[in-house]
């Protein structure tokens, strides 16, 4: 088995940290589904977690808030094309 970290010794704090993040306070200071909230994730978590995960995390955890990927919510996808993309 791979050690994964903290997800798979610790799946109850994890769940609370996720649920924070995505649902809870930590989610008001992001903002989700306004434009930056990313890079917000990528600031905020990057005080707690390693450059190497913290893009990931933040990835999966604006799936969890908004439904999608990032760039892909919505909101995300009509900015897109008004600005020339996809």
């Amino acid at each position: 088995m791979v050690d994964t970290g903290g997800a798979q010794r610790h799946p109850a704090a994890t769940e609370r940290l996720m649920e924070y993040w995505a649902h809870g306070e930590g989610a008001a200071k992001i903002q989700w589904g306004v434009p930056g909230d990313f890079d917000r994730c990528v600031v905020e978590l990057g005080k707690y977690v390693s450059p190497g995960v913290v893009k990931g995390l933040c990835s999966n955890l604006h799936q969890r808030a908004t439904g999608a990927r990032p760039g892909h919510a919505p909101g995300e996808e009509a900015s897109r094309k008004a600005k020339g993309g996809d």
